[in-house]
């Protein structure tokens, strides 16, 4: 996906969700559920400016942060040779966090008769896939991907990293979108043992195949 393309969408949906928010403002309560707890209670509130704007204000900060990322990375170069598909993930991150929105202001609403997590996790889920594609084509750069001093260090580490750090992540993102047919601890469970295991193995990895590259030599 081209850049501009993606910049288009993206302040579309940012826009978007900031306007529903505007409309629906005098439905809304003055303090609004904000966080949800993994027994999907309301565990968190925010004031309703924050309730409305939050969300398409971090998106609008995360979107500037991956324009502005390509152009200041020492291996730029390497950036463009993956860009369509980290504009892919740019995307669907944005999309993701409009739903989000979407969901805050709906429970808000009073439509409360359904479980945030059953609604959040199967997209929680194809955000780690979609994490995992990315992965899968990254080349080494100082900004995205798998960034330890090993990665860094060799184009060859790099690329064995994330290789198998794109399987993992993708099958993450499958236990991830299970969670949601369970709720509750299994749910939570299901999706931050996966991601922080996949982390802690990835980094030792990385080093285990620095090691063996550089004793090789």
């Amino acid at each position: 996906m081209k850049t501009k393309t993606t910049v288009v969408i993206s302040l579309a949906l940012i826009l978007g969700a900031a306007l529903v928010g505007v409309f629906l403002w005098n439905r809304l309560p003055d303090l609004m559920a904000s966080h949800w707890n993994a027994d999907d209670q309301v565990n968190g509130y925010l004031s309703k400016f924050w309730g409305v704007f939050f969300t398409p204000l971090v998106a609008l900060g995360l979107l500037g942060l991956f324009l502005v990322i390509p152009k200041i990375d020492p291996q730029k170069a390497n950036i463009a040779g993956f860009r369509e598909t980290f504009n892919l993930f740019t995307l669907f991150l944005m999309a993701f966090l409009a739903y989000l929105h979407a969901l805050t202001l709906i429970w808000n609403l009073g439509y409360a008769h359904f479980k945030i997590s059953a609604a959040m996790l199967p997209l929680v889920g194809l955000l780690f896939m979609m994490l995992g594609l990315l992965l899968r084509k990254a080349k080494r750069n100082f900004f995205i991907g798998i960034r330890t001093p090993w990665t860094l260090s060799s184009d060859s580490v790099w690329d064995q990293t994330h290789q198998t750090g794109s399987i993992l992540f993708m099958l993450s993102g499958a236990l991830s979108c299970a969670g949601g047919f369970f709720g509750g601890a299994t749910a939570l469970w299901l999706t931050l043992a996966p991601l922080f295991g996949s982390t802690l193995f990835l980094v030792a990895y990385s080093y285990f195949l620095y090691r063996r590259e550089t004793q090789a030599k």
